[in-house]
């Protein structure tokens, strides 16, 4: 079959062309063939958690993944590890929805025709499209201080005291043969096929150069050659690189096209990306700056993590590793981000192929342990730090390390940002998150709360987590009000747990005991049972047993907190949803678990910041984080504060008529002149409360009132001055209504006695 481009004299061989490297326009999909493309009739919303796109053409347009339940949606069980040795990621494993091995590939002004960069939480200046015949560089030269031996990395070519620097030659440490000369000028044709215009730029592994393909419509493609054509671990790794990419396309990785050779070296043929890279980014802000450092603002940082991570879950997909994640990689152009630069990727556990990497990047076991999963998040979340921050020493005093949040003021004032890093970039690679995706979702739920700490007022929208229910409304301050972790579909038991859990405490606690099958969700559901009947006991076992299996387990942890919160031990409390806190930064569920704490422990400045954290961000936080900043304003005896509060609750919460009552409450225990009364009167009328209560509330206000006419004052209700008299006889009144509403006998006699003491005395 001939290929399709236009102007290309290929044939498809195994679905793709033998000359310019694109697929048949037919894909096939029989068996042995990885990824089979969804099919196209599969639309409407992404079902990825936290994503806003849609499905189109098989594929979501903000986050690039298929349709769940496709056959290009594997799972991963990865299980997660935290750093304080307490948690894993959703129920104890990372189930990422990955990508298909072979996921076609669209154009990038389709994938990101709504300017998609910060998934519609944050907007990102788009970048200018450069063009390729202006990018040649007229005088190409590798600058002195980035002449490095490939082998070794020791400085070479930089000449002494005396002596020249020099282009080629062979490194003094290693002995390995070094050239930093362009070996390719305008006008030569490589393979026959493409025509140098000129070199573009010079990279850890080559010289760049720009090209058009004569076969396929004179299209601009880019050749990347190598730094030394003669050293042959470089060799193999181009060669390796052109092998491993034969299958890759995403939407989001730059498009290898063909490999060649001209002479005695290689060049690997890519789509050519016209943009700009984050480094030149900031490259560009210093020196609008006046040569001091200007890092992004953290909400594009995040937002360009965000939109480029699932290119790096698509090769963990497929079994390969990047290993040099940077800012010099990853190329903006308008609305559009890719991943350049594949020339480290190697397939996991290959332990012969030589590493590439970058120091302040690379993570510390990389060099002992070699490359993972864990190793590419380290570079991301060094990538994101060195975006968001100047951090002098990145590759030096702080080349593993994160430095202190006081040194970095971006990160001082984002708590969560700076506890992503923290995780991200663990000491030990089994403390990060396992996954991509899960990372992508944490990073998520930390822009979201950026995003909203910069706008005044509530949150108005809400984002399903992956992880916890929506919270509960209740004004009190149980463990109740907390959101409950979501099951484990998962879960050998998942049937079994779902017919239970309808029931109430004490028999779903004793169908739970009864079960001789104890996984995760089972003891997860045990002990949450327990803290609801108060037998903490059976929840410190359940703990332990859950610990005990899996030390990063950290929905045990989470359940250890809720016992604490039980038996009001409130430090433990604060300790356990901290380290929750710690694993999943991007969720509010354990930042309202750690108010609660707060709150209850007497810590009021940080519960107050945490429950302005969770009602700023998401709509579904707002009520009970508008009942807790009333509570404490309550007890600080900031009346005005506490009202500001309870009225953040929308008016279609179904806790607003409890925001009504309590509203209600602090008014009438506030009203002691003439004004109040007015106010706490108003706010009864309207607060629909329970007949009792409304009665208690009503004869407290009418006794200060009776005092305060006894000293002078006037009472006014809608605008008539209240007599002393009628005072009385309203306060008898309630008082008899309170009688007929008692269910105790002696307490109805007593209110009874109470208004007939009120009666004027008569002569009859």
């Amino acid at each position: 079959m001939k290929c399709r481009q236009p102007g290309c004299t290929g044939t498809i061989v195994d679905g793709y062309c033998d000359v310019c490297g694109m697929p048949g326009q037919v894909m096939p999909t029989g068996a042995g063939r990885e990824g089979a493309r969804p099919s196209s009739s599969t639309s409407g919303p992404c079902r990825q958690p936290g994503c806003s796109g849609r499905i189109v053409d098989g594929y979501c347009d903000v986050c690039g993944a298929p349709p769940q339940g496709s056959a290009d949606a594997p799972v991963s069980t990865t299980r997660a590890r935290t750093s304080v040795h307490l948690g894993s990621t959703a129920f104890g494993s990372a189930r990422a929805t990955s990508f298909g091995a072979r996921a076609v590939r669209r154009a990038s002004t389709q994938a990101h025709e709504a300017g998609r960069i910060g998934a519609g939480l944050t907007r990102v200046p788009p970048a200018p499209a450069i063009d390729p015949a202006k990018a040649v560089l007229r005088d190409p030269e590798v600058p002195l201080n980035q002449r490095v031996c490939s082998r070794c990395g020791a400085k070479v070519g930089q000449g002494a005291e005396n002596v020249a620097s020099r282009s080629e030659g062979f490194c003094s440490s290693c002995g390995a043969g070094y050239s930093f000369t362009v070996k390719l000028r305008a006008g030569d044709l490589i393979a026959g096929q493409y025509e140098v215009v000129g070199a573009l730029a010079h990279g850890g592994m080559g010289w760049i150069y720009v090209a058009k393909d004569r076969n396929v419509s004179g299209r601009w493609v880019v050749l990347k050659g190598l730094l030394n054509a003669g050293d042959s671990d470089a060799m193999a790794a181009a060669i390796g690189e052109q092998r491993f990419l034969a299958r890759v396309q995403h939407p989001l990785i730059v498009e290898i096209y063909n490999f060649v050779t001209h002479g005695e070296a290689g060049y690997i043929v890519m789509e050519y990306v016209g943009g700009r890279s984050l480094k030149q980014l900031l490259k560009q802000r210093m020196q609008a700056n006046h040569g001091d450092a200007d890092p992004l603002p953290v909400e594009q940082s995040l937002a360009f993590m965000v939109e480029i991570l699932p290119a790096l879950g698509y090769l963990h997909s497929l079994g390969l590793l990047f290993c040099d994640f940077k800012p010099d990689n990853v190329i903006q152009v308008g609305d559009s981000l890719k991943l350049i630069d594949l020339g480290g990727v190697r397939h996991v556990g290959d332990d012969d192929s030589p590493i590439y990497g970058t120091v302040g990047f690379q993570a510390p076991e990389v060099a002992t342990l070699g490359p993972s999963v864990a190793g590419d998040i380290f570079t991301v979340g060094r990538t994101l730090m060195v975006l968001s921050a100047e951090v002098p020493g990145y590759q030096s005093t702080y080349e593993f390390a994160i430095p202190p949040a006081d040194e970095l003021p971006a990160f001082a004032a984002q708590d969560s940002l700076y506890r992503l890093l923290l995780k991200c970039c663990a000491t030990d690679p089994n403390d990060r998150f396992a996954t991509v995706e899960e990372l992508r979702q944490q990073m998520l739920g930390v822009l979201r709360e950026v995003v909203a700490s910069q706008r005044p007022g509530v949150g108005s929208a809400s984002a399903t987590s992956a992880l916890f229910e929506a919270p509960r409304v209740s004004h009190g301050m149980q463990y109740d009000a907390l959101p409950r972790l979501r099951p484990d579909a998962n879960d050998p038991q998942a049937d079994f747990l779902e017919r239970v859990a309808s029931e109430l405490a004490p028999a779903r606690l004793a169908a739970l005991k009864s079960t001789p099958d104890l996984t995760k969700g089972v003891l997860l559901a045990r002990g949450q049972a327990a803290v609801e009947v108060s037998q903490l006991d059976v929840v410190t076992k359940c703990v332990t047993q859950l610990l005990d299996e899996d030390p990063w387990e950290w929905r045990a942890v989470w359940l250890a907190g809720l016992g604490a919160l039980a038996a009001q031990d409130y430090p433990t409390a604060q300790s356990s949803f901290n380290a929750v806190y710690g694993q999943l930064p991007g969720e509010l569920a354990p930042k309202l678990a750690l108010a609660l704490s707060c709150e209850l422990g007497g810590e009021y400045d940080l519960a107050e910041i945490l429950y302005r954290i969770c009602a700023s961000t998401d709509a579904a936080y707002v009520t009970p984080a508008a009942f807790g900043l009333s509570r404490i304003r309550s007890t600080r005896d900031d009346l005005d504060g506490s009202l500001a509060a309870l009225a953040m609750v929308p008016n279609t919460s179904r806790g607003y008529p409890e925001s009504l009552r309590q509203r209600a409450w602090e008014l009438v225990r506030a009203a002691h002149d003439p004004a109040g009364i007015e106010a706490a009167h108003n706010a009864l009328a309207s607060a629909k409360l329970e007949p009792l209560v409304a009665a208690e509330y009503r004869a407290v206000l009418l006794r200060r009132s009776i005092l305060l006419v006894g000293k002078g004052a006037q009472i006014s209700r809608d605008g008539a001055v209240l007599t002393p008299g009628a005072l009385l006889d309203e306060l008898a009144a309630t008082y008899r209504e309170l009688g007929s509403l008692q269910t105790d006998p002696a307490a109805r006699a007593g209110y009874v006695d109470l208004a007939n003491s009120l009666r004027p005395w008569s002569l009859v």
